[in-house]
């Protein structure tokens, strides 16, 4: 039962976030996880894992976002429209 509060809290935090933070999450949790059941180490398997996934999530994320940008309006609303030439 902790288990499944854990992962739908986890859940409803996720959705609120762009692809590139979902990426970023779901790649750090999945690397941590399999560097700890590989590693010698699980401690240092499951560090060095979360840090090489979040990177691979993040870049996997972000590629697929395609040209939107985030914004943050002065009322702390935040909406997503095309980034500025250049960008």
């Amino acid at each position: 039962m902790k288990k499944a509060i854990i992962i739908l809290v986890l859940a409803t935090a996720l959705g609120a976030c762009s692809q590139t933070e979902k990426g970023a999450a779901i790649g750090g949790l999945g690397g941590a996880a399999v560097g700890a059941a590989v590693a010698n180490n699980p401690t240092q398997g499951a560090i060095v894992g979360g840090a090489v996934g979040a990177v691979a999530g993040a870049l996997i994320g972000h590629a697929s976002e395609s040209g939107k940008c985030r914004y943050r309006d002065r009322y702390g609303r935040v909406y997503i429209a095309r980034c500025p030439s250049g960008y």
